[in-house]
């Protein structure tokens, strides 16, 4: 089973997109919601990634896993494939 994977960004972000590069580069189809001018979707978001506040938020199977420093390191150590596919 894929895992359905979200990323939630903001209009200028270069983390948001090299996060998005390399979901590209790895074939990972993933949905963008962009949070910029949405204090609600905003303070959702503070809540459901456990308190952070930068973006990107990412979130596979909607668990989070971070941001774009936190996606580089799961891909390295071979986990985002794993996370993907469930």
């Amino acid at each position: 089973m894929i895992a359905p994977v979200k990323v939630y960004t903001t209009n200028v972000c270069p983390y948001c997109d090299r996060a998005k590069a390399l979901l590209r580069k790895r074939d990972v189809p993933f949905e963008e919601i962009d949070v910029s001018n949405d204090e609600e979707k905003r303070t959702w978001l503070v809540a459901a990634s456990g308190g952070r506040r930068t973006v990107p938020q990412i979130f596979i199977d909607d668990k989070p896993v971070g941001g774009s420093d936190d996606l580089q390191a799961i891909d390295r150590n071979g986990e985002l494939e794993k996370l993907h596919h469930r």
